[in-house]
């Protein structure tokens, strides 16, 4: 089956290959942008010949006027990329070209010459919606749930430099946002912070905790848009970040699905709450009914003997 790929760094490029070595398929040509260094640690063989373009960033026009050339050229029944919003927007411009069905944030789990069923979370994140569409489509995925799918894959494709395609729009400068020196959606551990906490100053506890266990803090909506106690890149939810660590603590949070739907992929979710009807229990794998002013100093300070040992 003829795929094509597509990413806008090279950092992404290990997740789509380990999505491929999962469905049993390799891929014709592979289209990429970002640093050349980061593209040559992961130009993994299953990704067939890497069309590398060389330029830090592309605009989403630009990234997808590279993807036309490259489909025209493949004429691929399978093309995929990540679930990022250029990426998205890139996808979106070719199957509106080529009138192609589009599944977005979705996870492949069969495809044949009969077509692609995937399943992506709808009801933010309350159910799984189960899709088929017939070929060719375009489907975008989150790239890191297949990264450790990457470990074994044999390395060492052609990778082939092409100049970065004419942009249409200028882009006059970036302002970042300004951001804490932490990562939650990378972390490993993630305490999360929610209305229960009635000061700021409370928030000290979760810091502690979080420090005690090689983790950071992440909060819900409120804690970050209505109370402002946290930077944006905290917020755990649908119009946050999403996580995966290796385990999420909740305090003090309800577990509303737009919170849930960011949290779900969690390996294991131990809930904080003095309402034993929080919803938050219905997904946790561990639940303490508990005041959480009365519980985390406990905690901590089991946690701190503990480690003293």
């Amino acid at each position: 089956m003829r795929v094509l790929v597509y990413a806008e760094n090279g950092f992404q490029l290990r997740g789509l290959a380990g999505l491929l070595s999962t469905l049993g398929l390799s891929a014709g040509a592979t289209l990429v942008a970002g640093p050349k260094s980061s593209v040559e640690e992961n130009a993994y063989k299953v990704l067939g010949c890497i069309h590398h373009v060389e330029a830090e960033r592309l605009t989403a026009g630009q990234l997808a006027e590279a993807l036309r050339g490259l489909y025209a050229e493949v004429s691929p029944l399978l093309v995929i990329g990540p679930a990022s919003k250029n990426a998205t927007d890139a996808g979106s411009r070719l199957a509106a070209t080529h009138n192609l069905p589009m599944l977005t944030e979705a996870r492949p789990v069969e495809v044949s010459k009969d077509g692609i069923v995937a399943e992506r979370q709808v009801l933010g994140g309350r159910a799984v919606a189960r899709l088929r569409a017939g070929l060719p489509a375009v489907v975008t995925v989150d790239t890191r749930l297949y990264e450790e799918k990457a470990e074994g894959l044999e390395k060492g494709a052609e990778i082939r430099a092409h100049p970065a395609p004419p942009a249409t729009v200028e882009i006059l400068g970036f302002e970042p946002k300004k951001h804490e020196a932490v990562n939650i959606e990378e972390a490993e551990v993630v305490v999360g912070v929610g209305r229960g906490f009635r000061r700021k100053e409370d928030i000290a506890m979760a810091e502690e905790l979080a420090e005690l266990l090689g983790g950071v803090v992440g909060a819900s909506r409120p804690i970050v848009a209505d109370y402002g106690w946290l930077s944006e890149d905290r917020w755990i939810g649908i119009s946050g970040k999403k996580i995966r660590p290796k385990l999420y603590i909740a305090i003090g949070i309800s577990g509303a699905p737009q919170h849930m739907a960011a949290a779900m992929d969690s390996k294991i979710i131990v809930a904080i709450n003095k309402d034993k009807n929080a919803p938050i229990f219905q997904y946790a794998d561990y639940g303490v009914v508990a005041d959480l002013y009365k519980f985390l100093p406990l905690l901590i300070k089991k946690l701190r003997e503990r480690l003293s040992l």
